[in-house]
């Protein structure tokens, strides 16, 4: 589903919105809503976070809204009955630390496909780090996303590409996740170097919050992953993080046009 959903894009002329929201927050119902919101306000990928009690990669929003979810006892079994409940229809990216998985046993991802998921991506799992992993991952049902940082030679982008299904996401500065206010100058060199060796369609993350960002980066990249700004706007409300959503489609649009 991943796949048919950038073709249909590329042949559209449009850029990919790839929402992150973690699972279970605000509550588990409202993580419904928030879901299906997002759907509605176009998002085309949904990424849905994992709770875990060490979010090392997230930032300060990301780790309380984890910590909030965990609170009402959503774990990943209970992130993917949330995902069946939902019945989405776009794809739908279990976005998770290695740990939560290894602990839901050998089954966790054909029981993850199962519950609507289409892709998962593991951010603690290196390409070559773990290769008995990285085959359970890779071979399994579920396309294994990879993520590139900025800072990655280029002969190792290509070797992260190879090893990936769906898309790449492409880390577009080094920290936590995160809001912030400028993007790097040196993005679109960025974007171009991995493109040089990616076949995979690339979608920008780590930072992304205003139309005008998602904008710039659609100019250049085949989609924009915005997290943190997303699950902030939740905190005041569903209705503020869909109408966040809304103007980030618009500003995506924007680059298309």
């Amino acid at each position: 589903m991943l796949t048919d959903r950038f073709s249909a894009l590329r042949a559209g002329g449009r850029r990919a919105l790839v929402c992150y929201a973690t699972a279970g927050h605000p509550d588990p119902v409202r993580s419904i809503a928030l879901w299906q919101g997002l759907e509605e306000a176009g998002a085309d990928v949904l990424e849905v976070g994992v709770p875990f009690s060490d979010p090392m990669a997230d930032g300060p929003v990301i780790q309380a809204s984890s910590q909030a979810a965990l609170a009402h006892g959503v774990t990943l079994d209970g992130a993917l009955a949330l995902v069946a409940r939902a019945r989405l229809g776009i794809p739908v990216v279990l976005f998770s630390y290695l740990n939560p998985l290894l602990a839901a046993g050998p089954d966790v991802l054909r029981r993850a496909a199962d519950a609507g998921v289409h892709g998962v991506l593991v951010t603690d799992l290196p390409v070559g780090s773990d290769p008995e992993r990285e085959a359970w991952l890779g071979d399994g049902p579920l396309a294994f996303v990879r993520l590139v940082a900025p800072t990655t030679p280029q002969e190792r982008m290509a070797e992260i590409a190879r090893h990936g299904r769906g898309f790449v996401y492409l880390i577009s500065r080094l920290g936590v996740t995160g809001v912030s206010a400028q993007l790097p100058s040196d993005l679109p060199d960025t974007i171009a170097r991995l493109r040089a060796v990616c076949a995979l369609p690339i979608c920008v993350g780590f930072g992304v919050s205003r139309p005008e960002q998602a904008r710039a980066i659609g100019a250049h990249a085949d989609g924009v992953v915005v997290g943190s700004a997303i699950v902030r706007a939740a905190d005041a409300s569903v209705d503020e993080a869909v109408s966040l959503a809304r103007a980030l489609r618009a500003g995506l649009d924007g680059a298309d046009a």
